[in-house]
């Protein structure tokens, strides 16, 4: 585990605020719906179609536009958009123009009239900075490729001999070996200059945040000056980092506000889908993990079951819905910010890259209401309750089949999220109940249900709360004895 002492001035550092309340959708745009077929490209694929590393399906800015109420109906309030610049590939991790959206997508104003309606309905855009590489179609580096050492542009990147070669292996530093990928040299004044200028563009035409890809293949000192740039426009502009194994070096108040959560999706599938631990295994894994991050950084983690980068939560679960229920609610009750990647709340399946980037299915005869319902009922509950938004996050287990999570707002209120991946009923004791088993202290008798995700009801303080077989129970309270 890394060790980091932050510095005084960054540990005085905060998160935007605005994280605490915020429920995230990804959206990976040529996949989420086609809202101008004047714009696709030649040998566009027909909509729903089997997914490619290669193929185009249209989607574009307006198709999100068009489709933000879907959006707001499933209760988030904040986009997070994989790349949206100039590329050459459906994933545009391989820009060829930071300052322009890709015309596939849109224009300017595309992006203009997408940003006002999501404001308008108060949801919040982040941005994806793809800062590490970029594609091998960059202005700059085509520059490299025609004029060689002469290129102004020479070192802008890592080459180590002329000419340039992509095959059999590039004679250029890349992003893991990817030919396509040259990678920027960071280290070069005019290439932070430039990502710079990329984040204060973009800031300046209004969006809200930016998500850091692959960060950990560039030096600190350049996240230092990125996030200075973009603090300085607005304190309240979101940096988050991905971050698959150790989220701590990010969280010191010097570089990002929080990293997408890789670490609890683990935690939660490996309890829900895998059964590779029980419940004590989990909770202890969780409270680790708590421990990891600074107090001042959890509101702000981005929490996720699923990405572009991962399988599909239904599928990891094997297409059971019951458990990929557990798996939201757990999610829901974590403290941070959860994030749905697209189509998931409606059952979309498909296992890694390219199965999980998949099209959003608009005919709502195949979508999996069930889980739509369950998903929208968590994001509602949270909007709904401060604890399960702003409190902190205690988590305890019940044998090896039923997993607690206590949030704890002080004064306004307490929430209980039980997971019972088990094939017996379970009654929660006394000691859950009164809060000791969190080490809290709470009135046994204020508790009341606010969902249950299996048909039955969950009893009540009187008779005692049952978890039924396979299902998730959320209680709120608020009363201290």
């Amino acid at each position: 585990m890394t060790t980091v002492t932050p510095s005084a001035s960054a540990s005085e550092q905060t998160a935007p605020d605005w994280l605490a309340d915020a429920v995230f959708y990804q959206i990976f745009p040529d996949r989420f719906a086609n809202g101008d077929s004047t714009l696709d490209p030649p040998g566009v694929e027909n909509w729903g179609a089997e997914p490619t590393a290669d193929n185009f399906f249209g989607g574009d800015l307006k198709g999100i536009t068009d489709h933000l109420d879907h959006v707001v109906a499933v209760g988030a309030n904040a986009i997070y958009l994989t790349p949206i610049f100039q590329a050459n590939t459906n994933h545009r991790y391989d820009a060829t123009d930071y300052f322009s959206v890709d015309g596939r997508l849109g224009d300017d104003g595309s992006f203009r009239r997408f940003l006002a309606a999501a404001h308008e309905r108060g949801i919040r855009v982040v941005l994806d900075a793809v800062l590490n590489h970029c594609g091998d179609g960059h202005w700059a580096f085509r520059d490299v490729i025609e004029h060689e050492a002469s290129s102004r542009y020479v070192n802008w990147f890592s080459v180590e001999g002329f000419p340039v070669r992509a095959h059999p292996v590039p004679n250029y530093r890349t992003c893991s070996g990817c030919y396509y990928l040259p990678k920027w040299n960071a280290y070069n004044p005019e290439v932070r200059e430039h990502h710079y200028a990329v984040a204060r563009h973009w800031a300046q035409k209004g969006i809200d945040g930016w998500r850091l890809d692959v960060p950990y293949f560039i030096n600190h000192e350049f996240w230092r000056g990125f996030r200075r740039t973009v603090k300085d426009i607005d304190p309240e502009l979101y940096i988050v980092a991905e971050e698959w194994r150790e989220p701590e070096q990010w969280l010191q108040g010097d570089l990002a506000d929080g990293t997408m959560n890789y670490t609890l999706r683990d935690l939660v599938l490996g309890f829900t889908a895998d059964a590779a631990g029980g419940a004590k295994a989990f909770a202890a894994g969780m409270t680790r993990l708590r421990d990891r991050i600074p107090e001042r950084a959890r509101p702000a983690m981005l929490n996720l079951l699923g990405s572009h980068d991962t399988e599909r939560v239904l599928t990891r679960h094997r297409d059971d819905v019951a458990q990929s229920k557990l798996a939201y609610a757990l999610l829901f009750a974590a403290q941070g910010s959860p994030m749905l990647y697209y189509g998931d709340e409606v059952g979309m399946t498909g296992e890694n890259d390219p199965g999980c980037r998949g099209c959003m299915p608009w005919d709502r005869s195949v979508w999996n209401t069930e889980l739509l319902e369950w998903v929208t009922d968590l994001t509602s509950l949270r909007h709904r309750i401060v604890a399960l938004r702003r409190g902190s996050q205690s988590v305890a287990a019940l044998g090896d089949e039923v997993a607690l999570v206590l949030r704890d707002a002080g004064e306004s209120g307490v929430a209980l999220v039980a997971v019972n991946r088990g094939a017996a009923s379970v009654v929660l004791p006394d000691r859950v109940l009164d809060g000791r088993l969190f080490g809290a202290d709470v009135d046994p008798r204020s508790w009341s249900v606010a969902l249950d995700s299996s048909p039955s009801t969950g009893g009540d303080a009187r008779a005692g709360y049952s978890i039924a077989p396979g299902s998730a129970l959320v209680l709120v309270g608020g009363s201290r004895p």
